[in-house]
């Protein structure tokens, strides 16, 4: 196995898994030590909810808040580094951020926590990709994406007082953008290459009508 395909696969496998393990072991830590980490989340309009930028991801409320998020983070996780290994690492960093200030602008006076913004940002992205590069595999993966979490485009409206539906907004609009912008980059449809056929090009006259030569008949001997 080549170096390339080896950091490839550990990509695919590894940074969704080790992702997980650490918001676990974050929420294990804050449980274990009786602490509460939700005033690390991203508070906005305030200089010191700024750190909630690259923290509050890794910060959640309770055990379902969790376990809800960790099943369809790894999966567009590990949709983002096998289709799009290349941008993966710039999608997910310049997302990040761009998710997190959006959120600290539009929010409200709370503290906002929880990877569900980068869940957004990351189907979002992978959704609009397949339809801004017309192919065929992403168009399929992108209607997986909405067969299976379709019904999250409801949480980007202010439905639920609990619910950050600033930070799911904010997801959704800049995996929206990211998609447009690397819309080039990465995966794209095959094109095609036609060698010209001079035998089946002499079936046709100059204006593009089927005419096959006549058939050479033999004359017999007498």
């Amino acid at each position: 196995m080549s170096e390339t395909n080896f950091t490839y696969k550990s990509n695919v496998i590894g940074i969704p898994l080790v992702t997980i393990i650490l918001i676990w072991v974050i929420y294990f830590v804050e449980i274990k030590l009786g602490l509460n980490f939700n005033n690390y989340g991203i508070y906005p309009k305030s200089i010191l909810g700024l750190r909630g930028v690259i923290l509050s991801p890794f910060i959640h409320s309770d055990a379902t808040h969790l376990f809800n998020n960790s099943i369809p983070l790894a999966v567009m996780l590990g949709c983002l580094y096998y289709f799009y290994q290349k941008i993966a690492n710039k999608v997910l960093f310049i997302g990040l951020l761009t998710t997190g200030l959006l959120t600290w602008i539009i929010g409200r006076p709370s503290y906002h926590i929880g990877a569900s913004g980068i869940i957004y940002l990351l189907v979002s992205f992978v959704f609009f990709s397949g339809i801004f590069r017309k192919y065929y595999r992403l168009i399929a993966l992108s209607l997986a994406v909405v067969f299976l979490y379709g019904s999250m485009v409801w949480y980007i409206f202010p439905t639920e007082e609990r619910i950050s539906w600033e930070g799911h907004l904010s997801g959704f609009v800049t995996g929206f953008m990211l998609a447009f912008l690397y819309r080039r980059k990465g995966p794209l449809p095959q094109k095609f290459i036609f060698t010209k056929n001079e035998e089946f090009e002499m079936l046709f006259d100059e204006e593009g009508n089927f005419s096959p030569p006549e058939p050479v008949v033999e004359e017999e001997n007498e």
